[in-house]
């Protein structure tokens, strides 16, 4: 039985797993990995296959059954990181935006990023004025069907594309408006670099939402982008803080915390709650990389980080891999034959299609579909230095939890930046935490507004397997998905003094106990026979012979003395 026990798990040591991974394209790739193969291995694979080598900007992104999403760590095993049984689904992402995506040395590497912002744009991750998003809809169709052709693109043919979660009949005419008149001649890698130029230009770009709640209950979006955290809250951008001004990111449990320091005399403490704790880790892990990836000169700098200062706890993480300024400098040593690029063309998508046959506006009344176009095309306007309005912890020369004044709260309102009407809510479509239940209303109301449910095409992009009647709202429409986040947001002092109580009873334990173990040894060292070399040089030293003579002695016989003393006492009753 031991022998069949020890073949058997050689068997299992050799055993291979099937791993789909789905590419920005949609396109799969297929291959087999070993039991203990690590993240690096299966990417390098993915890299050789699409013939990358800028692929540092390039990330694995896996959905687990909770419906939380991870970044594939290339460091780790990749069976060990899987909670769901094989065969494996995963996708490709860009994990890093390049800060100038329209100067990559690569054709290749322009047009991935190029498909991974159509991607955003088509799930509501990147807003923009209506202009701008005609200029970007028709360098889409420029650079995917190629010059106009009234042989081929008959009145009205920029309906039949689609490019945003909703749009009207005016933008679709403006759109075919430009590819008719401006973009004649263009080639693809042409107006794919134009659309990369025009999209970095935006306030989210690179922006991948994680929905959270403030400290007063009220949802908000935070994002790391390639300039610096971002808080996008109602339909305001209401916090931008720079990467040379955060210095430290934390989490307990739920509760995330952003340390910056936008001036000397200043400094700011930002909490939020996530919805769960492994989707608070999760944002506490993207926030650490992407702060190394843009903020450092050299990965030789990266260091370790703790989720905590408190002793023996917290999670501890460090980023592997090259910082962008390496990057883009082992970028411009590349030199080969640029590789063959194979354009997937206008092939139907399930997550992001160029071509949809859903409803559209014009089946919604006149008024709505104004209202409905206005709030999701509004553009962003510029914001150099947002202000906070949000409750936020304030430090200011030694000063903590000042309030600031009426004067204050009016000039920081009249400084943010408004993203649209409505409330930003990218999870429409797309969600980088765990999803909640859609109600039946709330799907039809989609269906109803021209918007695709691409909830379930993008959970099914990603975790390869179909989902019904599962998505995600933290907006407007979803706020009580959150509701417990509320009551502790409510609650939020009281947590941090239990916090704190908790965290001095911690290290009090910690004392006693290594107090004990240094007991231990001292008893070892004067009572016990045990003849070990580094326990009998110890007790050969003068300072030892010292200590034992005139202070443990006289304390062992203290300590008989009062145990005879106890006992007598007790014998006695």
């Amino acid at each position: 039985m031991l022998s069949r026990f020890m073949s058997g798990s050689i068997r299992n040591l050799e055993r291979e797993y099937s791993c789909t991974v789905r590419l920005l394209d949609d396109t799969e790739y297929t291959c087999t990995i070993q039991r203990d193969a690590k993240g690096q291995y299966l990417f390098d694979l993915i890299c050789h296959h699409l013939n990358l080598l800028e692929k540092d900007y390039f990330g694995i992104r896996y959905v687990d059954p909770d419906k939380q999403r991870h970044w594939l760590d290339f460091t780790k095993s990749i069976a060990k990181q899987m909670k769901s049984q094989p065969p494996f689904t995963m996708c490709l992402r860009v994990k890093f935006y390049p800060p100038e995506p329209a100067v990559l040395k690569e054709e290749i590497t322009r047009y991935l990023v190029f498909l991974q912002i159509k991607r955003d744009l088509y799930h509501g991750r990147l807003l923009c004025k209506t202009s701008d998003a005609a200029v970007l809809a028709a360098h889409i169709l420029q650079a995917e069907i190629g010059d106009y052709d009234p042989g081929k693109h008959p009145e009205g043919y920029s309906s039949k594309f689609q490019f945003f979660p909703k749009h009207s009949e005016k933008l679709e005419r403006r759109i075919a408006d430009i590819h008719k008149t401006e973009l004649i001649g263009q080639t693809p890698e042409t107006s794919e670099r134009n659309f990369l130029q025009k999209a970095q230009m935006l306030e989210t770009y690179g922006v991948d939402p994680h929905p959270c709640k403030d400290v007063s209950g009220n949802p908000a979006f935070l994002a790391f982008t390639p300039f610096g955290f971002v808080v996008l809250q109602g339909n305001r951008r209401v916090h931008f803080l720079k990467w040379n001004e955060v210095t430290k990111l934390k989490f307990e449990g739920k509760t995330f915390h952003i340390y910056a320091s936008q001036r000397e005399d200043e400094k700011i403490i930002l909490t939020y709650f996530a919805p769960t704790p492994e989707a608070c880790k999760h944002l506490w892990k993207c926030g650490v990389e992407n702060q190394a990836f843009y903020k450092l000169e050299k990965s030789s700098q990266v260091r370790t980080v703790s989720s905590s200062n408190l002793f023996f706890k917290g999670s501890r993480f460090r980023y592997s891999g090259r910082v962008a300024k390496e990057v883009m400098e082992q970028s411009a040593k590349i030199k080969r034959e640029p590789p063959e690029i194979h354009r997937a063309g206008l092939v139907p998508s399930r997550s992001c299609p160029s071509i949809t046959h859903g409803p559209r506006l014009s089946s919604v009344p006149r008024t709505r579909r104004r209202a409905v176009h206005i709030s999701i095309m509004e553009g962003l306007e510029s914001l150099r230095d947002s202000a906070h309005s949000t409750p936020v912890r304030s430090v200011s020369h030694g000063e903590s939890f000042i309030p600031r004044s009426r004067s204050q709260v009016s000039d920081a309102s009249e400084r943010t930046a408004v993203i649209s009407d409505e409330a930003y809510s990218p999870s429409d479509s797309v969600l980088p935490t765990p999803v909640a239940e859609h109600t039946i209303e709330l799907a039809a109301s989609r269906q109803i507004n021209g918007a695709p449910c691409s909830i379930e095409e993008e959970k099914e992009s990603e975790a390869g397997t179909p989902v019904h009647g599962e998505g995600g709202d933290f907006g407007v429409d979803g706020r009580s998905a959150l509701e417990g986040a509320g009551g502790d947001s409510a609650l939020s002092e009281v947590e941090q003094v239990n916090k704190f109580v908790l965290s001095v009873l911690r290290l009090l334990l910690v004392t006693i106990g290594l107090l004990f173990v240094l007991l231990l040894l001292l008893i070892i060292l004067t009572e016990s026979d045990l003849d070990i070399a580094f326990l009998r040089d110890i007790r050969q030293t003068p300072e030892f012979e010292q200590f034992h003579y005139e202070y443990f002695c006289p304390l062992r016989r203290w300590f008989a003395c009062k145990l005879r003393w106890v006992g007598g006492l007790l014998i006695n009753k």
